[in-house]
């Protein structure tokens, strides 16, 4: 029997956000374009125990290894009970709009649904509990291109968006989400437009927007410097900011346009997190199961 798995957690971007609404509960309703970067974490999981949760990689600094991690709060709220030690080799910058927590707890969920034989899509029942740990987490799961509308809830798979060059740029900032929202103007914005097929991806995106943004850049002006220096590098299509902040992004035509990009910034801001990749996350995403050798 399999007891351990491997799996990839590819880092998501909002490649256009806009916030329609607000429930009476506080949540707010969005309609988010979301894609899946080919650079993230790593979980695995072994079911033979014992239970704990231990980071290692570049950014485990900071990442909590008790309860309040998402990995740990969705074990338990799907397989309560179940023993399992899980190792994050964490790469991804933490509150940083990419999901980085969600995306872990995301990959636990696809480990333990192959481990445990347990449907790759979650249950109603389970959807909600999942949403009530991470709004992203649904979303995650897949780790394929995907319309985002709702709270979370509302996903339409996509199948024509391209897996496009992509440069990712956090200037090393954190900011918590419910700021930014709090700091968002009008919370009643129009849905996202019909979105195209292909190769017009890139010319519908600029007519699109991240309501976020503005609200961010009042808490941490150094987004919009981000966001000039992106635009500025030779090749971008677009330059946009990711969720909540403060990972911004740059859309190029091709990866060494965005390599190209990132060696300019790294030789400007060293001490920024700069990745060049591409939008092929979901190619990397499914569990890989590690079977034993005795």
């Amino acid at each position: 029997m399999t007891r351990s798995a491997r799996v990839f957690a590819p880092a998501k971007i909002n490649l256009a956000l806009h916030v329609t609404g607000q429930r009476e509960d506080g949540y707010h309703l969005l309609d988010s374009l979301v894609a899946f970067a080919g650079i993230g974490d790593l979980l695995t999981v072994d079911l033979s125990g014992p239970s704990g949760l231990e980071v290692t990689g570049p950014r485990a600094e900071g990442v909590p290894t008790d309860a309040r991690n998402l990995i740990l709060q969705t074990l338990t709220a799907i397989w309560p009970g179940v023993e399992a030690r899980i190792t994050l080799d964490k790469h991804l910058p933490a509150m940083a709009g990419i999901g980085g927590g969600s995306a872990d707890a995301a990959a636990l969920y696809r480990a333990m649904a192959a481990l445990t034989d347990a449907p790759p899509k979650p249950s109603q029942a389970d959807l909600a509990k999942l949403l009530g740990i991470g709004a992203d987490i649904p979303a995650c799961i897949a780790s394929a291109p995907t319309r985002m509308r709702g709270i979370g809830e509302d996903l339409t798979p996509l199948q024509d968006i391209p897996p496009l060059p992509i440069l990712l740029v956090n200037p090393g900032v954190t900011i918590p989400t419910p700021a930014v929202f709090a700091a968002l103007e009008t919370k009643q914005n129009p849905p996202l437009d019909s979105l195209p097929t292909g190769e017009l991806l890139l010319d519908w995106l600029k007519t699109q927007c991240n309501d976020l943004e503005a609200p961010a850049i009042l808490r941490q002006p150094i987004i919009e410097q981000t966001l000039t220096e992106i635009f500025e590098t030779q090749g971008c299509q677009l330059a946009r900011m990711s969720g909540s902040g403060a990972t911004c992004f740059g859309l190029y035509a091709s990866e060494g346009e965005a390599q190209a990009a990132a060696n300019t910034l790294s030789e400007t801001h060293p001490d920024w997190w700069i990745a060049p990749t591409r939008l092929d996350g979901q190619a990397k995403a499914a569990p890989q199961l590690i079977r034993a050798t005795t």
